[in-house]
C-alpha cells in the first residue's frame, strides 16, 4: 500500500515542524550552537568556617572552574579542574560572587561576616605546647607517688550528625585507693546526653587486686601499655589507643547497669596541646601533678545505643591528668571543668579546683592559681589564656548533708599577672554554664564523694578593644561538664 502526499499535506507538515522547533527553542529544550549553556551549580555557605561548599552540579556536561569567575577575597587553591560536589572555596571574607563567564549570569552572591581576631597569649616556653609518646602513656606505673591518672575524651556532636547536639563523655580512670575509701578504684565512665533530656550510660566500677599491676593471680580491669609508636589504655572490652594527633576509641559494655552502648570513634587534633598545670615549672611532663589538653579535635565514627546505630561527627577535647594522692589527699575538696563548643566555631576550656568543702549554695571564689580559662578560635592553634577567674555558683543541689553540687555557674575572667602583655586589650569574659542534663554518681561509704557529668548550655559574651575599636562577641554553645565534691 502506497501513500501519496498532496502538496497541501507537505506544506502542513513543514509548518508543524517549524512550529515545534520554535517551541522547543523557546523552552530551551534545544540549544543553538550560538547560545551558551548555563550550568546548574548549588553552593552551601558556611559562615562559621568561612567557606563555600559545592553541594550539587548538573552533570549534563562537565563544568570546569575556568568557566567561572570568582570575585572577592578567598582561597581557591583547593579547587581542581572540574567542578564536583564537595569542592570548597575557603577563607572567604566580605562578599563572594560567582558568575558564568560565557553568559555573564550570576550563579550566586554570599556575604561573610568578618572573623573576629582575639588577642593571642604569648606562650613563654615551647615545651608548654609539646607532649611526647611517654607523656601520653601511664605515669602511675613508673612513679610510686603518682597513684591517680585519668584519660578524658568529650564530644559535642554536630547538628548534621546522627545525634545532633548530643554530648558524650568518656573517661578511663585509675583512682587512688583512698579516693573512694578502697571501693572499686578502676572506673570507666561513658555517658550520652541529648538536648531534650535523654540520658544513656553511666559508670562501670571494678575492684583492683591488692598488688595492682604486679598481681600474679588477677589483672586489674584498667590496663595500660605504651611505646614510641602507640599508647593503649583498656578497660575490659573498651580501649583507647594511638598517639597525637590521632586516637581511636572503642567502647563496648553495659553502662549504668542498664544501657548497652558501643562506640567506634576517631579523634584528630588540629593543633598542639597545652599544659594546663604541673608542679614542675619547666619540665612539666615529670610533674607529680600535671595535666595537658588537646582542644577542638575533629571526631567521627559511629555510636550504637541499644542496637540502634548512628553515624556521628563533631568537635571533641582530650585531656590527660595525673596526680599524687599522697600530695593532694585532703587538700582538693572539689573541682569543676567544662569543655565548650560554640556556634561561632570557637572552643573554651574551663576548670577550677576547690580547697575547702562546698557547704554553701552560692559563693564567689576569686583568683585561684588552679583555675584556667583557655579560648581558641581555630581549634587550638592560637590560645587566649585568662587566669584571673571569678566563679559564682548561682544554683545547686544538695547531694549530702553538707555538700552541694552546682547546677548553674557564672564565670568572669580577665588576664592575670601571667598575661600582663595582653592586659592592654581590656579582655573580659562573662559566661553562664547551665547544667540541665546530667548523670550523678555518689559514693557515700565514709568517703562522701559525688560526681556530676553531662551536658550544659553555654551563654555569654567576650569584650576587648584594639586598634580597630571596641569588640563584643556573643557566645552561645554546648558544653560537657564534670563536677566533683567531697
Amino acid at each position: 500500500m502506497k501513500f501519496k502526499f498532496k502538496k497541501i499535506d507537505v506544506v502542513i507538515i513543514i509548518i508543524l515542524i517549524i512550529i515545534a522547533t520554535v517551541v522547543l527553542f523557546k523552552v530551551k529544550f534545544i540549544q543553538t550552537s550560538m547560545e551558551p549553556e548555563l550550568p546548574e551549580i548549588h553552593f552551601q555557605q558556611d559562615d562559621v568556617n568561612k567557606k563555600l561548599i559545592v553541594t550539587y552540579v548538573s552533570y549534563v556536561r562537565e563544568v570546569r572552574w575556568e568557566e567561572l569567575e570568582i570575585s572577592g577575597e578567598c582561597d581557591k587553591s583547593k579547587l581542581g579542574m572540574p567542578v564536583v560536589e564537595g569542592n570548597e572555596i575557603v577563607d572567604c571574607s566580605g562578599t563572594i560572587t560567582i558568575t558564568h563567564k560565557e553568559t555573564g549570569a550570576t550563579l550566586g552572591s554570599w556575604v561573610f561576616t568578618k572573623k573576629e581576631e582575639l588577642p593571642e597569649s604569648m606562650i613563654l616556653f615551647s615545651s608548654y605546647r609539646k607532649v611526647s609518646p611517654k607523656d601520653e602513656g601511664s605515669h602511675y606505673k613508673d612513679d610510686l607517688l603518682v597513684n591517680r591518672e585519668w584519660w578524658y575524651y568529650t564530644i559535642i556532636f554536630d547538628k548534621n550528625s546522627g545525634l545532633p547536639g548530643w554530648a558524650a563523655t568518656i573517661s578511663f580512670n585509675h583512682m587512688a585507693r583512698s579516693d573512694l575509701f578502697f571501693s572499686k578504684p578502676d572506673l570507666l565512665f561513658v555517658t550520652l546526653h541529648s538536648p531534650d533530656g535523654r540520658e544513656y550510660g553511666g559508670v562501670i566500677e571494678r575492684k583492683r587486686p591488692i598488688l595492682g599491676d604486679y598481681s600474679f593471680l588477677q589483672e586489674p580491669a584498667l590496663q595500660t601499655s605504651s611505646s614510641d609508636k602507640m599508647f593503649k589504655v583498656s578497660f575490659e572490652d573498651s580501649y583507647v589507643q594511638g598517639l597525637a594527633p590521632n586516637w581511636f576509641l572503642h567502647i563496648e559494655g553495659k553502662f549504668g547497669g542498664k544501657d548497652n552502648i558501643k562506640m567506634d570513634l576517631t579523634f584528630e587534633s588540629k593543633s598542639s596541646p597545652y599544659w594546663t598545670y604541673s608542679n614542675r615549672p619547666i619540665d612539666k611532663s615529670k610533674g607529680k601533678i600535671a595535666s595537658y589538653i588537646f582542644m577542638g579535635c575533629d571526631v567521627g565514627g559511629s555510636v550504637n545505643i541499644e542496637g540502634k546505630e548512628y553515624n556521628v561527627k563533631g568537635i571533641g577535647h582530650h585531656e590527660h591528668t595525673w596526680a599524687s594522692g599522697v600530695l593532694t589527699s585532703g587538700i582538693i575538696r572539689g573541682w569543676d571543668w567544662c569543655h565548650m563548643t560554640l556556634e561561632n566555631g570557637w572552643n573554651i576550656y574551663y576548670n577550677n579546683y576547690y580547697f575547702t568543702s562546698q557547704f554553701k549554695r552560692s559563693k564567689i571564689y576569686k583568683t585561684n592559681p588552679f583555675s584556667n580559662i583557655i579560648i581558641t578560635t581555630n581549634q587550638g592553634e592560637k590560645l587566649l589564656l585568662l587566669d584571673d577567674v571569678e566563679i559564682d555558683i548561682t544554683d545547686s543541689d544538695k547531694i549530702f548533708l553538707l555538700l552541694n553540687m552546682p547546677n548553674k555557674l557564672d564565670v568572669t575572667a580577665t588576664p592575670g599577672v601571667s598575661q600582663i602583655l595582653i592586659s592592654e586589650y581590656g579582655v573580659k569574659l562573662d559566661l553562664n554554664i547551665d547544667s540541665h542534663n546530667t548523670f550523678d554518681k555518689e559514693w557515700k561509704r565514709l568517703t562522701h564523694v559525688g560526681m556530676r557529668i553531662g551536658r550544659a548550655n553555654i551563654n555569654g559574651k567576650i569584650t576587648w578593644n584594639d586598634n580597630e575599636g571596641d569588640h563584643e562577641v556573643e557566645l552561645v554553645g554546648i558544653g560537657t561538664i564534670w563536677n566533683m565534691r567531697r
